[in-house]
């Protein structure tokens, strides 16, 4: 019998089509979305115990209410607990102890996002220069929560190349937001979007070198960024909802989760930005939980025991909007 790791990749939904800089969408209103996040795991052998623990429960913001959530695993534990972590986050750990060749975890919410808050584009924090936003930069201003954001990551993620590439937007005295917004349009400008190119595993040094990746890799690049100026940035996982093309009807179960940045201001605000489409987070987007890095806040991941040799992992997202 060995113990094995498992985890649930991430997925990334593609691009929203080529766009300037958009702080906020076309025609921008509160949406209720029904999330549902199904995983399966299927192996050649059984697996006597599994332990799991996930992040699969939306958070309760400011411009976003879980009205309904529930998580349901088959088999069914035989312990399980919900609890918060240290950066606030809702999570779930189980113990399945009844012999199968196949788990299944699906998480579904019922969730209300409203549009971006345009008083925090528009705050005096995001119009102040961006070297205010240090947490540690003036005397008062310091945040204990904020200033575990600007620490680097071990193994070291701010290389030369992170430096060069942040010196060349974050430029002395620019305002707060303008920064954000030229940062997130360059990687967005410079990085192609290729599925597959990278996985969790992935080093910015290698993102920033192959300038490709998904969702995940121009948030790390741009968190990496931010940091190496001494602002304080997170890594945000959630949902992102996606219109089909023209003509063509929406496919249910073809969504995927999604990731994105943010940065701390002054007043304890944060200023959330998503690279991969070019814009700061809105009403499309569905929090999650967030962290230092992905690490922080995996979807899913365990270990079990099996002798099993072989598995195969299925996920189906579906960010389906009731208005």
């Amino acid at each position: 019998m060995t113990e094995t790791p498992v985890e649930n990749p991430v997925e990334t939904p593609a691009p929203l089509p080529p766009l300037a800089f958009s702080a906020r969408t076309a025609a921008s209103h509160t949406v209720t979305y029904r999330v549902t996040h199904t995983t399966t795991y299927t192996y050649d052998d059984s697996v006597s115990s599994s332990y799991g623990r996930c992040f699969l429960t939306p958070r309760d913001l400011p411009g976003q209410r879980v009205l309904e959530q529930q998580i349901m695993i088959d088999p069914e534990p035989t312990d399980r607990s919900e609890g918060t972590d240290a950066f606030g986050n809702l999570d779930t750990f189980f113990h399945v102890t009844t012999r199968h060749t196949q788990l299944t975890v699906n998480a579904s919410s019922l969730v209300e996002v409203d549009p971006l808050d345009e008083e925090i584009t528009g705050c005096p924090a995001a119009l102040a220069p961006w070297e205010d936003a240090r947490p540690l930069g003036q005397a008062g201003l310091g945040d204990e929560m904020a200033c575990q954001y600007v620490l680097d990551l071990r193994p070291p993620e701010i290389g030369e190349a992170v430096r060069r590439y942040a010196d060349e937007i974050l430029t002395p005295g620019k305002p707060l937001v303008t920064a954000v917004e030229e940062l997130t349009t360059a990687i967005y400008t410079d990085f192609a979007y290729r599925s597959g190119s990278t996985s969790v595993a992935t080093r910015v040094a290698d993102v920033m070198e192959r300038r490709e990746g998904v969702c995940q890799d121009f948030a790390r690049v741009a968190i990496a960024c931010l940091r190496s100026k001494g602002l304080a940035a997170r890594y945000v996982s959630g949902y992102l909802a996606t219109e089909p093309p023209p003509g063509q009807d929406r496919v249910i179960g073809a969504g995927a989760t999604h990731a994105w940045a943010a940065v701390w201001m002054p007043g304890d605000l944060w200023l959330p930005f998503d690279p991969t489409n070019n814009k700061f987070v809105d009403e499309r987007h569905v929090t999650v939980a967030w962290g230092r890095d992905y690490d922080d806040v995996a979807p899913l991941r365990g270990v079990i025991y099996t002798d099993s040799t072989s598995s195969t992992i299925d996920v189906s997202v579906d960010v389906a909007p009731l208005d």
